[in-house]
């Protein structure tokens, strides 16, 4: 397992300010040591969850020309047709994936292709799972395409997420599985895909970015 590069500033102003309150608490509190050692014992806990975090663990990546590969880990929320308003501008096919703050942050493409689209919007902090949060908060939206059909990926932040990170232009080709991006602390990635294709997730269905088949085009 490796940690992600944009959490070493995360990780280390964390453990700064742990360090610093430890330190202060022990010296101003030590005639209290079940309280000393019980902000140690929290300290170190929260620690370890803003590691795990950032964490990228090692996965055998689906690939296939006519596979949509998860862009990320989490839970599907939404599956169902609706209007895009942005890129398309007609009916798609939209697959919705939450992740909360326990799930792996890093966002993958889901096709290989080139870029059509990288656009980034300012917005609200809606609840990830809120039916405006998609066209309302902070979000950056991605299209992909290639021989087999254009696939749109926008990430949106949520109430707590107030960073998106996306490393892809427009004009650039990206291969299937390689970093999109990253959103710092719970969020939503939706996906649009021509209408009929045929979706290989359900509702309520945990999935892990670069191993589950979302669809087949």
């Amino acid at each position: 397992m490796k940690i992600h590069r944009e959490g070493l500033g995360t990780i280390v102003l964390t453990f700064l300010v742990l360090g610093l309150l430890n330190v202060a608490v022990f010296y101003f509190l030590g005639e209290s040591p079940v309280f000393t050692w019980s902000f140690f014992v929290i300290s170190l806990v929260l620690f370890l969850f803003i590691i795990s975090f950032f964490r990228i663990p090692s996965r055998n990546m689906q690939q296939g020309e006519s596979l949509v590969v998860s862009p990320c880990d989490g839970k599907v929320v939404v599956i169902e047709e609706t209007y895009e308003p942005e890129y398309f501008k007609d009916k798609r096919l939209q697959v919705s994936i939450f992740m909360s703050p326990a799930n792996v942050h890093v966002n993958r493409n889901p096709i290989s292709g080139q870029v059509k689209l990288s656009q980034y919007h300012s917005g609200k902090y809606l609840v990830a799972w809120h039916p405006k949060s998609s066209t309302e908060n902070e979000r950056h939206t991605v299209v992909i395409g290639n021989e087999k059909a254009d696939v749109l990926v926008r990430q949106i932040a949520g109430a707590l997420a107030r960073r998106i990170v996306n490393y892809l232009k427009a004009g650039q080709l990206v291969k299937q599985n390689e970093e999109l991006g990253f959103i710092k602390f719970g969020s939503r990635v939706d996906i649009f895909l021509p209408v009929g294709t045929k979706v290989d997730v359900q509702l309520e269905q945990n999935v892990k970015g670069g191993q589950t088949v979302i669809a087949q085009l």
